[in-house]
């Protein structure tokens, strides 16, 4: 699968229009992640037979934070199937901040797995049935979406373990409420370290394109996931991965996607491409202000919007690839 030069001119120009956008501020509320450099932006798009196009700074690692909990809630999806997931989280939207000390009513339950509540669930049941050897589990799993080894940023981890008392305020409230019966320190070890391994927008553009090709590797051709659990991880994707911004996103971008403060950015066309971004200026909601662009310029220059009138993502899109299908 072949990229046409199209591509790489698309890629570009957008991020040369982006590169002088200096609104948002770094993350704070993790010491460590103030030492990012506010300018570094880079741009990465992978194809599902896993050709790349990148500009700018597309090979400098940052921490993957929340962009993880979508690999970890596949993973659980994977591990114990739906039905168990759906005791402990559910797959509805909210409209309160990411760090929100807030469950469904109905339920008593975190209301999405891409809110600090539900991925911080998600990682008490991954550690409650993998044991101590979790996070080295939860590493293998995203060194192979990213077809590459991935590595731990310790100073990150430390800084969120001395410094993540919500976190440890949520996790007590999930034990309490019945979700996870393991301490909640090792609840949040495993949360604190998944959300510290460093990846590059490259990286998620290649993860992306792991979900897009149904959950295996475009280079490498591990099978990673299952099908059923990667359909189920991008409808929540869709529906809740971009916080309490989720709505504008799937009307703007209409994608799957998943940010983190660390200033990372993915997004996924279901079969075709995966998208990756970087750059560390946060909006109010905590989004990527340049990478938000960016995903907003690709959906429209390139008709990716799963909802297009004209259906031009799979025109456009596969007159830039060549031998689709």
């Amino acid at each position: 699968m072949a990229i046409d030069a199209a591509l790489p001119g698309v890629v570009e120009r957008l991020h040369a229009d982006l590169a002088g956008e200096a609104s948002g501020q770094v993350a704070s509320y993790i010491p460590e992640l103030t030492r990012a450099n506010p300018d570094h932006f880079g741009i990465a798009v992978v194809t599902s037979g896993g050709e790349t196009v990148s500009s700018g700074d597309a090979e400098v690692e940052f921490t993957i934070q929340s962009v993880s909990k979508a690999f970890t809630y596949c993973l659980l999806l994977d591990e114990v199937g739906r039905e168990s997931v759906a005791a402990i989280v559910g797959v509805q939207p909210s409209s309160e901040p990411f760090n929100a000390i807030e469950f469904d009513p109905r339920t008593n339950r975190p209301f999405n797995p891409m809110v600090n509540a539900g991925a911080i669930a998600v990682s008490a049941q991954l550690r409650e049935r993998l044991g101590a050897g979790a996070f080295d589990h939860v590493l293998r799993m995203l060194s192979r979406t990213a077809g590459r080894d991935l590595q731990l940023d310790e100073r990150v981890f430390r800084s969120e373990l001395e410094t993540g008392h919500r976190n440890r305020g949520i996790g007590h409230l999930l034990r309490n409420a019945g979700v996870f019966e393991i301490e909640v320190d090792a609840a949040l070890d495993l949360y604190f370290r998944q959300c510290s391994v460093l990846v590059s927008a490259r990286d998620l553009a290649m993860m992306g394109a792991t979900l897009a090709n149904i959950g295996t590797h475009p280079c490498t051709g591990a099978e990673v996931f299952g099908v059923a659990a990667v359909r189920d991880t991008l409808s929540v994707m869709f529906t809740c991965g971009m916080y309490d911004g989720a709505g504008d996103w799937a009307c703007r971008v209409g994608l799957p996607a998943k940010s983190g403060v660390g200033g990372g950015m993915l997004a996924v066309v279901n079969r075709q491409l995966g998208i990756g971004t970087y750059s560390p200026r946060l909006d109010a909601v905590g989004n990527s202000v340049r990478g938000l662009k960016a995903c907003v310029g690709l959906a429209e220059e390139l008709g990716l919007h799963a909802f297009d009138c004209m259906n031009a993502g799979s025109s456009i899109v596969g007159s830039m690839l060549a031998g689709t299908g």
